[in-house]
């Protein structure tokens, strides 16, 4: 430990003056987290939107950049955050680590669609996402399809039929999402068996030809 003139112990090497206590040191200590965010290889980030923003001030106007971005594990966990900052790779890294907080797990039919059709809506955003066979693809457009991608959906055909907004469909589709139900779920409820419940929607399928 060395000491200043004043008689302050200071760590050695001037650890303390290369830090600061001031927006500096912040910017510096958002590196180091920013590194780990980099090495981290669990998730997918995708930024669906960025706009910038304006406050008037005395002085004239404040300019800032406003992030959205979708974080997903491709294994059915997804997560939406948003960001504000004074540069776009600090707004960004903000959205990204709002997401990751933020993340829930969805249920998925054979680890590539969904398992029923849904009905999600926020605000003015209106979304219809329909359970699709192999081989359908995304087909999706804009922000859903961000969403999609990150939480690792292979089979889907979604439409917005709402505002075009990013942050009104982002939230749409999570909110539709939080409502699946998987069959293990509803059997748990109703106190059956898996079986008899994916049998139950598989039953008119087998029955169609017989009757024709």
């Amino acid at each position: 430990m060395a000491r200043t003139p004043s008689g302050a112990r200071t760590p050695a090497g001037g650890e303390r003056s290369e830090r600061g206590r001031g927006r500096g040191g912040d910017r510096e200590r958002g590196g180091e987290r920013g590194g780990e965010r980099e090495r981290d290889d669990e998730f997918i980030d995708k930024l669906v939107h960025i706009n910038r923003v304006a406050k008037v001030v005395k002085g004239g106007r404040r300019f800032a950049f406003a992030a959205l971005v979708v974080v997903g594990d491709a294994k059915g966990r997804v997560g939406f955050g948003s960001g504000k900052a004074r540069e776009v790779p600090e707004a960004i890294r903000k959205a990204t680590d709002s997401a990751k907080r933020h993340m829930f797990r969805v249920p998925l039919r054979e680890g590539r669609t969904l398992h029923h059709d849904l009905y999600g809506r926020f605000g003015a955003g209106k979304v219809i996402l329909r359970a699709a066979p192999a081989g359908t693809g995304i087909i999706a457009g804009g922000p859903m399809r961000a969403v999609f991608e990150t939480m690792g959906v292979q089979d889907i055909v979604a439409k917005s039929v709402g505002s075009n907004n990013p942050h009104n469909m982002v939230k749409a589709t999570l909110v539709a999402l939080k409502s699946m139900t998987s069959p293990r779920a509803v059997a748990a409820k109703r106190g059956k068996k898996v079986a008899d419940i994916v049998g139950r929607r598989e039953e008119p399928a087998k029955d169609a030809p017989k009757e024709a």
